[in-house]
């Protein structure tokens, strides 16, 4: 149709929506797809955005975010990094943050690093805002090689966007890796843009944050994840203020903000202990790895809730469709990568439907 932007042009609709709308319509799947939290948002947390509403607080929020939550995440911010001009501002949901991160830093032309296998937002923005995703390949350990990242820098270089822990892999970044991606940014004067947003979930190691290391990382972050909040659209970014000033300006013509009630109930999630679900989500993983391990090449996830298996035949797109027929619903890997090699599992789930899905993809390893 003549009407259509040719922006759009740049992407298909996700691939990873195909699989869910495939999902509606199977009779008990054994999904191993989504990529959400399986456990419930916090009974607290449900309370204060129930008692937030019946108090009236239900109309626009401050763009940047309300005081209740702002100047909270601010203060957290403060503790733990000690930059004298990081500053927070609130987004509506961690996707909206992305969008706003290219949209205001991302010059047609400009060129962004991304890591091959990458979230499949990542190239699709940079397009949309008119910019060119340099993709780094990591393959097969998933590991950042600091040498190929230096190769890959030209005058148009913008950004380098990390992801970690990461999906689709779960790998998590290595303390040197990460600070040598700061030092790189540093020096060539490169926008970090760091998306934390599964940084609850790291089972082996503390988390680590390139923003420790450089004082200009942008870091996108929420409350999806770590709380179950994925439909509350709850985020938050944080960085140089210039940067976050115009992200802001930005919001107020776009997103406009983020739900008021929701801001409220994310003060009192701050508060949650959500430690019981990550180990909770350790115990899972270590009980895919094992089921699959020995049928399967399979880089053992330091976090996140994803495992990024290599396929014993065929491409990822034909293993996929065959595990689909058994009625397992996985993600093919070249939706997350110019590869079509390995395919994404989800144990943000049931440990049955784990089980089952486990007993499923040994039969299909042994075709």
């Amino acid at each position: 149709m003549s009407w259509i932007a040719d922006r759009t042009r740049a992407f298909d609709s996700s691939g990873i929506r195909k699989v869910f709308d495939l999902a509606a319509k199977m009779k008990d799947p054994i999904n191993l797809s989504i990529g959400q939290p399986d456990f419930d948002v916090p009974e607290e947390v449900k309370t204060a955005c129930i008692e937030a509403i019946k108090a009236g607080k239900n109309s626009y929020a401050l763009t940047q975010g309300m005081p209740v939550l702002r100047e909270k995440l601010q203060h957290r911010i403060d503790a733990e990094y000690g930059h004298v001009n990081r500053r927070v501002f609130v987004s509506s949901g961690t996707s909206g943050g992305l969008a706003l991160a290219m949209l205001s830093l991302v010059n047609p032309g400009d060129e962004v690093i991304v890591f091959d296998p990458y979230f499949v937002m990542y190239t699709s923005l940079t397009q949309l805002a008119g910019g060119k995703p340099v993709v780094i390949d990591t393959y097969p350990n998933f590991r950042i090689d600091l040498a190929k990242v230096a190769a890959a820098i030209t005058p148009r270089t913008k950004m380098i966007l990390l992801n970690s822990p990461a999906n689709p892999t779960g790998v998590i970044a290595s303390e040197a890796e990460i600070r040598g991606l700061a030092k790189l940014a540093a020096e060539k004067n490169i926008v970090l843009l760091s998306d934390e947003i599964y940084r609850s979930f790291c089972y082996d190691e503390p988390f680590v944050s390139p923003a420790k290391f450089n004082d200009q990382t942008l870091v996108i972050d929420g409350f999806s994840k770590s709380h179950g909040m994925t439909g509350w659209r709850l985020g938050f970014v944080h960085g140089p203020a210039e940067v976050i000033d115009t992200m802001v300006k930005l919001q107020q013509y776009t997103f406009v903000c983020a739900p008021q009630p929701v801001q409220w109930a994310g003060a009192v999630a701050m508060d949650v202990d959500m430690s019981r679900c990550v180990t909770e989500y350790k115990r899972k993983r270590d009980l895919i790895v094992s089921g699959l391990s020995d049928l399967y090449e399979i880089t053992r996830p330091g976090g996140a809730f994803y495992v990024f298996p290599k396929v014993p035949w065929g491409t990822g797109g034909e293993f996929v469709a065959e595990a689909i027929k058994h009625n397992l619903l996985i993600i093919p890997g070249n939706i997350f990568s110019s590869r079509d090699t390995h395919f994404r599992i989800s144990y943000a789930a049931a440990d049955k439907t784990i089980e089952r899905g486990i007993e499923v993809l040994r039969k299909l390893a042994k075709k």
